[in-house]
């Protein structure tokens, strides 16, 4: 038996990079697997991976950044699985433009925001009751290591930052209904996203400045453990979305291959 039968799943973002990775996981694991996607292709291209392999999924085309769009999702896949026991707000992203706050774009800041940290809040504010109609479960979030260190993105760690207290204050509010709340501070993983910015000129994704891809090649170098590959977070979803984590609540991995114990130890006294 899986380590996660009888679970059924609801993933934001599962076309691609880790959700993709999550979504293929738990479904070998034998959750249900709720997609909700904004881009069909890639959301119909998963829920056929996992259905192919045996699985059980369905896609919700969704905008995560809309409330109605996600209560939409969440509620037809209620109604279809009839309960919810892993929400994971995987959906999000930083910006080529996410630059020093003076040079910021304001439409750049309020898209960061709205991604990265209303999404979660609106995916909780219409998952959490079905969680606790169904005696409980687990929410994961995604948070990133830049969140812990300010090093730079200051609006994409600023937003990331706001994860880290809302998933704290999840875990103590929702502790009595058997809910679990905790999040995920990956690094550079290599995403289909990230390698078509940083390794694929020919990719036809917006390229950062030439001075970004130079720090970012530079950056690549100081991972103790090597950039991480989309399974590798899967891995670390899959323990916390599984009953083996049952203990673990309103804490933060830092999935990041090293990098900011690295950061850390590189500081000055």
């Amino acid at each position: 038996m899986g380590r996660l039968a009888g679970k059924v799943a609801f993933i934001t973002g599962a076309g691609a990079g880790i959700a993709k990775a999550s979504a293929l996981a738990f479904a070998r694991e034998g959750a249900k697997v709720a997609i909700a996607e904004i881009k069909g292709d890639l959301g119909r291209a998963t829920e056929k991976a996992i259905r192919d392999a045996g699985g059980d999924a369905v896609f919700y085309e969704t905008d995560v950044t809309q409330d109605e769009s996600l209560k939409r999702a969440i509620d037809a896949a209620v109604a279809r699985y009839g309960r919810l026991d892993v929400l994971m707000n995987c959906a999000g992203g930083s910006l080529v433009e996410d630059v020093p706050v003076h040079k910021m774009d304001l439409a750049i800041f309020e898209r960061t925001i709205a991604l990265n940290l209303r999404h979660p809040f609106l995916s909780c504010r219409h998952g959490i009751p079905h969680m606790i109609a169904s005696g409980g479960g687990s929410i994961i979030n995604f948070s990133t290591w830049l969140a812990l260190i300010g090093q730079e993105k200051p609006i994409y760690a600023a937003a990331k930052g706001g994860i880290v207290a809302f998933t704290r204050t999840l875990a103590t509010e929702y502790m009595k209904d058997g809910i679990r709340a905790n999040a995920i501070a990956p690094a550079t993983v290599r995403t289909e996203r990230s390698i078509a910015r940083w390794e694929n000129p020919d990719s036809g994704a917006a390229k950062p400045s030439t001075e970004a891809q130079a720090r970012n090649a530079a950056n690549r170098k100081l991972y103790p453990f090597s950039v991480a590959e989309s399974a590798d977070i899967a891995n670390v979803a899959l323990f916390l979305a599984s009953d083996e984590s049952r203990s673990i609540t309103g804490t933060v991995i830092p999935a990041d291959g090293g990098r900011s114990t690295c950061v850390r130890q590189a500081s000055p006294a």
